[in-house]
């Protein structure tokens, strides 16, 4: 006697052994035995043979239309032999009844299980519903098969471009157009990115790169980069006229222009020396139009080539401290006597003009370091600056911090959009020029001491009033934001908020709010235990160190972008540690397997292997040593960490 029985969802055939009524010994075609439970026997047969009744079943199973056989079939729950025979018109065989069993099992939106071998037809809206079900995506998975090969052949399939930005950026892996794009990448053996702009979906290398910023920061369902409509600023109209004759100091591309300075001769000795910030927290309040918009972006975003600004460039342009504007601002008067010994300070809320925009490439090369010890040379400004920087040096001195430690670079990246690439990797236009700039010349040292005087000495005055503030505190070597007023050990100040660049970032405009709030008497907008300063500070910290890394992303693209467009075969380059080299000419760090176990700090010659924009990758290999690097170069500066750039202006 042979038996088909079910046994972990699937159907098996046997001899049996030994029949014990509740089970049974069974021994398979295999030589396999097997103790089956009674219940699990469908079928009992003599013949064919156990090792046959599978195999003809399945092969008679094929010929059954399931359409026929769910017409067949009445409304009521039934077993298999018994639909079996009514199929047949006879008593079925033990194949017969096998396959039509087998035929039932296969096709379960047709006929619902209800018991082993027992089944009930659907009904007719859940069949039809499950039919249409069926050919969706019969459809679907034509339409998968045909964008895969549209992929593969380098054509963009038509579904592809409304969903661009999230198949790149964010794909949603239940979409047919996913499915597609992954299983085009696993026969092409090509990243998304690669297939996708080999495919003439993205613009240029540089547009993929941006796009997945744009993407998580400033994506189009909330308006991208541009600004909703918001309502003027108003500042007080009575504010006093500064009798002074302001001049800001800043690179050449600089337009968001937050602090100027001014010297005034007093006329019993001495000088009244002004530190003027731009006071946009004058025209608009938190809870504005423009507040609110300042709130959500956190700071200006900058990258090579473009920016995207915190506030909308008009109301940049109405409060920065362009030359030939006379436009409100916080201003630190410092009362400094012949001896550079600072005698007091004011601070105060009023109108400045501002009669100059120096820029660093105009002036530095008259005025520097040389020039100084030399004897400068007559041009504008140049007796302010003179007495600027002097005072600067008396307020390091007082710290006894240096403000930068002169070993590391500036490295200033211009773009010119008009000019084509000139890489056929990249079609786009652009072509970059990457100038460096040494870090702690005597303008540094002014500008950077000024703004460490104004951001101490406003910290102050709000921790002694008791109202809250945005700090930036150091101990133990670890720089973090906090809302109570501690110590900066890396600047040597008791406490230091930063409140000189109220145009560009949100932390500095809330600090001016709260210090304005101070002079004039008013309750601050964000009082102390304010759950929304909280909440501004945290989100800050965050959004400040996502755009500083996006930036520092961008820069290490454009200098694969500088050494495309130059061609360049071999660079010299600076052993950090192992395996890693930082390049001379531009700032660029890179891993070069094949380095040898070299001192830090010993120089190297390389050889570019390759470059890939749009996984900003680069190839190295080592050739040689090469010359050593002039002896004020210092491989310590060339890995130090830029983040805590206090006082950038």
């Amino acid at each position: 006697m042979n038996v088909l029985f079910e046994e972990d969802g699937a159907f098996r055939a046997g001899s049996v052994l030994a029949d014990n009524v509740s089970s049974l010994q069974i021994e398979l075609a295999s030589g396999k035995r097997s103790k089956v439970k009674a219940t699990n026997v469908l079928l009992r047969f003599a013949a064919p043979t156990a090792g046959e009744l599978l195999e003809r079943a399945e092969k008679q199973a094929e010929d059954i239309d399931v359409d026929f056989l769910w017409e067949a079939c009445g409304e009521q729950e039934f077993g298999f032999e018994e639909l079996a025979a009514e199929y047949h018109g006879a008593k079925p065989d033990a194949v017969q009844s096998a396959a039509v069993l087998l035929r039932l099992h296969a096709a379960p939106i047709y006929f619902h299980r209800k018991g082993r071998g027992r089944f009930r037809k659907a009904p007719p809206e859940i069949l039809q519903a499950a039919l249409a079900g069926l050919e969706k995506k019969r459809l679907q998975a034509a339409a998968i098969e045909r964008m895969v090969e549209e992929l593969k052949s380098g054509r963009l399939p038509a579904e592809f471009a409304p969903l661009l930005p999230q198949l790149i950026y964010k794909p949603d892996r239940n979409r047919s157009e996913t499915k597609a794009l992954e299983a085009a990448c696993g026969e092409t053996g090509k990243s998304a990115a690669r297939l996708l702009f080999d495919c003439g979906a993205l613009p240029s290398t540089h547009d993929y790169h941006l796009g997945r910023f744009l993407f998580e920061f400033f994506p189009e369902s909330k308006g991208g980069t541009g600004f909703p409509a918001f309502a003027a600023p108003t500042e007080p109209a009575d504010l006093p006229l500064a009798k002074v004759q302001a001049f800001s100091i800043d690179d050449a591309h600089t337009t968001e222009i937050d602090d100027a300075f001014s010297v005034t001769a007093k006329p019993d000795g001495g000088w009244r020396i002004g530190i003027h910030i731009a006071a946009p927290g004058l025209g608009f309040s938190p809870d504005a139009d423009l507040g609110r918009i300042a709130r959500e972006r956190l700071s200006t975003v900058y990258m090579p080539g473009r920016k995207i600004t915190m506030l909308p460039q008009d109301i940049v342009e109405h409060f920065t401290l362009a030359a030939g504007q006379t436009v409100p601002a916080i201003s630190l008067y410092l009362d400094v006597a012949a001896d550079y010994r600072l005698l007091g300070h004011e601070t105060k809320i009023d109108r400045v003009p501002i009669v100059a925009n120096l820029r660093h490439h105009d002036i530095e090369p008259l005025f520097n370091a040389e020039t100084l010890a030399a004897g400068l040379p007559q041009f504008p400004y140049c007796d302010e600056l003179k007495l600027l920087w002097e005072f600067a040096q008396v307020l390091e001195a007082g710290r006894g911090k240096p403000s930068d430690n002169g070993n590391r670079k500036d490295y200033n990246f211009v773009v010119d959009w008009e000019a084509g690439s000139g890489i056929a990797a990249e079609p786009g236009k652009g072509v970059v020029s990457i100038e460096q700039r040494e870090r702690g010349s005597p303008l540094d040292t002014l500008v950077a001491e000024l703004m460490i005087m104004a951001n101490a000495t406003w910290g102050a005055m709000l921790r002694d009033a008791g109202i809250p503030a945005l700090y930036r505190v150091q101990t133990a070597g670890k720089v973090r934001m906090s809302t109570v007023a501690a110590a900066h050990e890396g600047l040597g100040v008791e406490c230091y908020a930063w409140s000189s660049s109220p145009l560009r970032r949100y932390c500095d405009l809330l600090n001016q709010w709260q210090l304005i709030a101070l002079l004039q008497g008013q309750p601050p907008a964000f009082p102390p235990k304010s759950a929304e300063l909280l909440a501004a500070m945290r989100d800050f910290e965050l959004t400040y160190a996502a755009y500083a890394e996006f930036q520092r992303g961008m820069e290490r693209y454009w200098c694969l972008r500088w050494l495309l467009q130059r061609g360049e075969q071999t660079v010299l380059a600076q052993v950090l540690r192992e395996s890693l080299a930082r390049l001379d000419a531009i700032p660029l760090v890179a891993r070069v397997p094949s380095l040898p176990e070299l001192p830090r700090g010993a120089h190297v010659r390389l050889s570019v292997e390759g470059i890939d924009l749009l996984e900003a990758e680069l190839r190295l290999r080592y050739l040689e040593p090469a010359p050593e690097l002039a002896p004020n170069s210092s491989p310590d500066a060339a890995i130090a960490d830029d983040e805590d750039d206090e006082v950038a202006g």
